[in-house]
């Protein structure tokens, strides 16, 4: 079962309408995350909106350990500890290509959590 913050950030992305939106569960792969939430935003301002609602949405139930913008803006990571969000632009999505670098994680179907 997918814990209801994970949830919650999932919707907060979707809302703002972030692009390809993945799940990845790591807890049988790292000790340091459960999970790897993984989208693209359509530009710097948009990736910045995307990042701000998803911390908005569980700032009463996530503390942010970490946030960190690329230097040139193409890509965001927002450490929640049991999660991790990247938010890329669509070339450094496909340049760092994560859902490869971790192809042996289970992929989490978000169809349901996106269209209720």
């Amino acid at each position: 079962m997918i814990p209801k913050t994970v949830v919650q950030m999932v919707r907060a992305l979707n809302d703002k309408k972030a692009v390809d939106i993945q799940l990845l569960d790591m807890r049988e792969i790292v000790y340091y995350t459960d999970y790897l939430l993984i989208c693209t935003a359509t530009s710097s301002t948009h990736a910045d909106a995307l990042a701000d609602n998803v911390e908005e949405g569980v700032q009463d139930d996530l503390k942010l350990l970490y946030r960190n913008p690329s230097k040139d803006n193409s890509w965001l990571i927002l450490d929640f500890g049991d999660v991790i969000l990247h938010v890329f632009s669509g070339s450094a999505r496909l340049f760092y290509d994560l859902e490869q670098l971790w192809g042996d994680a289970k992929r989490v179907d978000l169809s349901k959590i996106i269209s209720d």
